[in-house]
Formats: C-alpha cells, structure tokens, sequence
C-alpha cells in the first residue's frame, strides 16, 4: 500500500462518493496493462502524443492569453518554429511549453525538484524566491513519502489503492497551488505544477491527466477559497473524462469502427425513410405482406 503525505486526509478522499467513478475508470484502463496487442500498442503511442499537443496547447493559452488552436500546437509539436499568418509570441509560449513537458519527464523522483524549477523558468512563471524554496520542500517530501524506495511504484488495479494514489496527486495540486499562492487571476504560476503532477502519476502507476484552461482556473479558485474536499468533488469527473477517452483511444479497432459506422448509416436511413413516410395512411384494404 502505498504510504504518503496526509495520510488521514489521503484516506478520506479516495472514499468520498464522488472519487468512486473516476476510480472505475482508472481500475479499468490500468487492467489493460501490459498492452502486448500491436493495434493497441500504436494508440497508446498515439494517445500520448495527442496529449502531449492538447497540454502544450493549453499551457500556451494561458501563458498568452490568445486562442490557440490545434493546429498551432500540432505544428509546433511536428518541430516548427514559426506559423505564417500567426503571432510569434503564441509560436515562442508553443515552444516553451514542448520543452517545458519534455523537460520534465522523470521529474517527481527524489532529488529531482530542479525540473520543477526549471519549468518554471522556461513557462515564465513568475515565482518568487519564497515560493520557489516552498514548492521544492513539498516536491522533495513528496519524493521521499510517495516512493521511498527510490523506484517508480509498481501499478495496481486494486480500488482502494487506485484511490489513494488519486486522491495523493489531488491533495499534491491543493498544498502546492497554496504554497504558490496560485489563483485564477494567476493561472500562469501552476503551470509547472500541472506537468509536474502528471510525472508524478506516472511514478505512481496511474494514468495522466488532462484539464482545460476554464477547468485550471476553476480549480485554482476552488484551492484557494474551499477545501481540499470540495477540489477533489470538482476534479474527480474530469479525471474520469480524460481516463475513459484514453481507455477508448487505446481499444478502438478501425474494422469495427467502420462496420458500427455503416450500421448508423443503414439505421438512420430507415428511420428517414419512416419518418418519410409516416403521413401516408395505411390502406385499409392492402392484403397483408408475409416477410
């Protein structure tokens, strides 16, 4: 069992009706694991290269403040340096976010509370010296309480653990958006501790998240002004979206796409044709049609 910071509050989280959900999801897409089907293996890869481009994307949004599309963060992820027709600004946040993400990997393991900072650095963050010191002993207690032995937590399908580490990661964002003093208005400074976050899923042995730019200020509003209880109620279905699309995205099968597909299509094509027809009166005096 896994043994962290907060040990009571961790406990009762992961308990909390609302976290049921989410921990079914994630029970569900870490039992696919390890994937050993090819098709599959290839949309996980997919999965996380797609997820990749929606953070960066997101990140830059709110490091800017523009509508970034897409598009924008597919290219850039693809390894372009400027977009015609595009602000470069918007191009600049795309790139230091892509480095930011990948800088960061293997940064929730001990001792390595530098990627943190470094991220932060490179996102522009804007902490000061009291709020780097603070977030980095939180990083390095983490470190040492969540995976003491100094390894990657081995992943478990067990519902009651499967909740304790959620409900670790959620009581992590709450202490560090605090130390940070992180609000709406300052979406900008959590920005590492999200990609941080995700690396220390990993470390625990359950899947990533993914939040949107509304969905981040609303939180960091929720960090600041309610309980932790009250963020894990808000977070909980969101981390349940993200875990059953990427447990969609690694099942899907093209073949059977398809033939769902032509089966919606021969169905909505009768019911057009009923509803067509549905006006015209039966004739009373039709002999019967034996099919």
């Amino acid at each position: 069992m896994i043994v962290v910071y907060e040990q009571d509050l961790v406990e009762e989280l992961a308990s909390r009706p609302s976290m049921g959900e989410a921990v079914q999801a994630g029970v569900d897409l870490i039992d696919l694991w390890p994937l050993t089907d090819a098709s599959r293996l290839r949309n996980d890869a997919r999965y996380a290269e797609t997820l990749q481009v929606r953070i960066t994307r997101i990140l830059a949004r709110i490091m800017t403040g523009q509508d970034v599309t897409i598009p924008d963060a597919e290219y850039v992820y693809e390894g372009a340096e400027d977009i015609p027709g595009r602000p470069q600004d918007l191009v600049d946040a795309l790139l230091a976010a892509n480095d930011a993400y990948e800088g960061m990997v293997g940064g929730a393991a001990q001792g390595q509370s530098g990627k943190l900072v470094q991220a932060a650095r490179t996102l522009q963050a804007g902490w000061s010296q009291e709020e780097t010191k603070a977030t980095c002993d939180l990083v390095d207690r983490f470190g040492r309480e969540v995976t003491p032995e100094g390894e990657t937590l081995e992943s478990s399908s067990e519902q009651a653990e499967v909740g304790r580490r959620l409900a670790t990661s959620m009581v992590a964002l709450a202490r560090l958006a605090k130390a940070l003093h992180a609000d709406a208005d300052q979406a900008v400074k959590i920005l590492p501790v999200l990609l941080y976050l995700n690396e220390l899923n990993e470390r625990m042995g359950i899947p990533r998240v993914f939040l949107t730019d509304d969905q981040i200020r609303q939180l960091l509003g929720e960090a600041v002004s309610k309980s932790v209880q009250d963020l894990a109620d808000t977070l909980a279905p969101l981390v349940t979206a993200e875990w059953k699309k990427h447990l969609d995205e690694v099942v899907w099968d093209p073949e059977e796409a398809k033939r769902k597909a032509k089966e919606d299509d021969e169905r909505k094509s009768r019911e057009a044709l009923q509803a067509k027809f549905a006006h015209v009166p039966e004739d009373p005096d039709k002999p019967p049609v034996e099919l």
